[in-house]
């Protein structure tokens, strides 16, 4: 991976997320957590759980890194989808951006750059879970290749409330 673009006139890089970056992981996984339509997690991230989350990640299961200079502003990951063998060539994404950054376009950057890896790897299908009403991150899938395939209707309870979550899709081959 290398330079990704420039943005604000800003070079931003994307490379593979090291043990340096899990601080600013956390803090946008812990603002995202934070809202309710960002994701169903509800957790924040301790720096254990930070760092034993990316040691679970794997040269076929990469986590990327945008930044700029040593700041990282947005990161994405690939996930296995389900653990059973016949899920195999099937991964999920995360995208995550800084809350400052967001609508930069990083994670059109990050996203794309999943997808690459993801047919550098192999995979046959890219999974998205998204809070239903999250309509940036369904259009940034959209904008990708990603198609709606189903809403599981009142299955995530964040915040007081139930939320739909739309799975979205893109094959690979």
């Amino acid at each position: 991976m290398a330079e990704a673009g420039i943005i604000e006139g800003r070079t931003i890089t994307l490379r593979h997320a090291h043990g340096e970056d899990n601080a600013q992981i956390a803090t946008i996984w812990n603002d995202a957590v934070a809202c309710p339509s960002l994701t169903t997690d509800t957790e924040p991230r301790t720096p254990e759980a930070q760092r034993a989350w990316l040691a679970r990640h794997d040269d076929d299961h990469p986590v990327i890194v945008a930044v700029d200079g040593d700041e990282v502003l947005a990161y994405g990951s690939l996930s296995p989808y389900r653990d059973k063998p016949a899920f195999r060539a099937t991964v999920e994404d995360s995208v995550y951006v800084k809350v400052a950054r967001r609508g930069d376009g990083l994670g059109t950057l990050v996203l794309a750059e999943l997808l690459r890896l993801a047919q550098e790897r192999g995979h046959h299908a890219v999974m998205a879970r998204i809070v239903a009403d999250n309509e940036a991150s369904r259009r940034l899938h959209a904008r990708l290749g990603f198609a709606l395939v189903g809403i599981e209707h009142a299955t995530a309870f964040k915040q007081g409330r139930w939320h739909d979550v739309a799975i979205m899709q893109r094959l690979i081959d």
